[in-house]
């Protein structure tokens, strides 16, 4: 019993002493050796934390190395160099490859007009120089101080008609028709009109230049004729197609003659009127000789009463669904019509396919305020549209059938009957469309009508000059009498 005591005493024996002795007790310190004491053991930390960063080393700059490193060395600056390079290649390849496409691409191409084809000629009726001279100005002097005026316009072609007797001319040159003036009258005319910048054109209609009697010499004294007027600085001559100079043969001549004062700038032309529904043609023995540069047609048919409303439509569909390509036409009004009509043919006349050749009885006179007179104002208007607007000049032509409503409750009219018409005059991406309310009645647009057409346009001008701004083309009511040209 003391052995034992003694043995647990010296911690030699017993269980206690064993655990706190050896390499893999509980307790124990690796290695083999004993802990200093117990508090030790307990008072150790069972998760030791990472050590706080220095808040200065943290936010210290990177260098150059640094930054190389982190975003993956000089191999991707390199890569960064070339992928901007390689951008820069695409987007010049795509801008090219554009340009390539649009030059390429087929578009209209305008074809080079002759002066006539450009100009509006008008014609200076027999009238105008009798009354001026009445009132005492000299009919010849009235028109040279009106030439500015007349230019200021747009004119560029004057039409002198009713100059010459038929008793005199050919045969002599120095003799004119005494109610107009004398041939050095005629001749500053000629001259000022072209200081003007206005070409001027003689009428030779009906005046019986070959006679019955010997051919061979009339025609050489026409053409004698012909080539004194030129020299004077004539830019061409009128005839009918039922003179007898309106032949191949006596063309022909004439066109000898225009050769000896044409030139790249300036060239002399011939227009014929006319007369009947169609032009006879002139059978020539070489396609490329063209003898007849324009023709002068006439919207109405001639009548010695004033045409109806249905008449002047029908006469107006006529002459749009029959319209020959293969000439260079010059619309005039021709027949009587109401004065309500008068603007509604102008806007007609402006924007068909040719050269309008607009009479003096039908609109300008200098005495009046162009803001005044809604006809002059109108007219201007025109004018400017047409040199403004391409489809005016090359462009294509589209007659247009199409329905209306009418909007008065009292019509007897049936939609096959109104006296309504439009047609499009088409340039590229332009399109203008010219509407024309020839009746007494107010008419509005079906809307199913013409469905390929835009839903909106823009007016241009109307013959109200009461017209502008956008405007929707199904909720557009026409006026009596009214024509309007709207552009999409």
């Amino acid at each position: 019993m003391e052995q034992t005591d003694k043995e647990v005493a010296g911690g030699t024996v017993g269980t206690p002493g064993r655990m706190n002795a050896g390499d893999t007790g509980y307790g124990g310190v690796p290695g083999g050796k004993q802990a200093s004491s117990a508090g030790d053991s307990e008072a150790a930390p069972l998760l030791v934390p990472e050590p706080e960063a220095d808040p200065a080393k943290h936010w210290k700059p990177m260098s150059k190395p640094e930054l190389e490193a982190a975003a993956g060395g000089p191999g991707w600056r390199k890569m960064r160099c070339y992928a901007v390079v390689l951008f820069w290649l695409v987007w010049v390849a795509m801008l090219t490859i554009s340009i390539v496409i649009i030059v390429m691409s087929p578009h209209p191409v305008a074809a080079p007009l002759k002066w006539w084809q450009k100009s509006l000629f008008y014609r200076l009726q027999p009238s105008l120089l009798t009354g001026a001279q009445a009132k005492g100005s000299g009919g010849i002097n009235a028109i040279c101080e009106q030439l500015p005026y007349l230019r200021s316009l747009g004119i560029g072609a004057l039409i002198l008609e009713g100059l010459f007797d038929e008793e005199v001319f050919p045969s002599n040159l120095n003799e004119t028709n005494e109610r107009f003036g004398t041939l050095p009258q005629i001749q500053h005319l000629i001259a000022e009109s072209n200081k003007t910048g206005l070409k001027m054109l003689l009428d030779l209609c009906e005046l019986n230049l070959l006679g019955p009697h010997d051919l061979s010499r009339n025609t050489a004294t026409i053409q004698h004729a012909l080539r004194f007027w030129l020299e004077q600085g004539a830019a061409g001559f009128v005839i009918c197609d039922t003179d007898a100079a309106y032949s191949v043969k006596t063309l022909m001549g004439w066109r000898d003659v225009f050769k000896e004062f044409n030139s790249d700038h300036e060239e002399r032309i011939m227009v014929v009127k006319q007369t009947g529904d169609v032009l006879p043609l002139l059978n020539t023995t070489s396609k490329n000789v063209k003898l007849v540069d324009v023709v002068m047609k006439s919207i109405l048919p001639s009548s010695r009463h004033h045409l109806s409303a249905h008449e002047v439509a029908a006469a107006i569909k006529t002459q749009l669904q029959t319209r020959e390509e293969d000439i260079w036409p010059s619309w005039t009004i021709g027949g009587k019509a109401s004065h309500n009509l008068k603007k509604l043919l102008l806007v007609l006349m402006m924007t068909l396919p040719g050269s309008p050749a607009v009479q003096h009885n039908y609109m300008i006179d200098q005495t009046q305020d162009s803001k005044t007179n809604s006809t002059v104002a109108l007219f201007s208007s025109l004018s400017d549209s047409r040199a403004r607007e391409e489809a005016l000049l090359y462009g294509s032509f589209t007659f247009l059938p199409y329905n209306t409503s009418n909007s008065s409750s009292n019509s007897t009219l049936s939609p096959s009957s109104h006296p309504m018409l439009a047609f499009l005059r088409s340039w590229g991406c332009v399109h203008l469309l010219i509407l024309l309310n020839a009746g007494p009645e107010l008419h509005s647009l079906d809307p199913a009508w013409a469905p390929s057409l835009p839903e909106h346009g823009v007016f241009v001008t109307s013959t109200g000059m009461d017209r502008m701004g956008s405007t929707p083309l199904n909720a557009l009511e026409l006026q009596p009498y009214e024509a309007v040209v709207i552009k999409f």
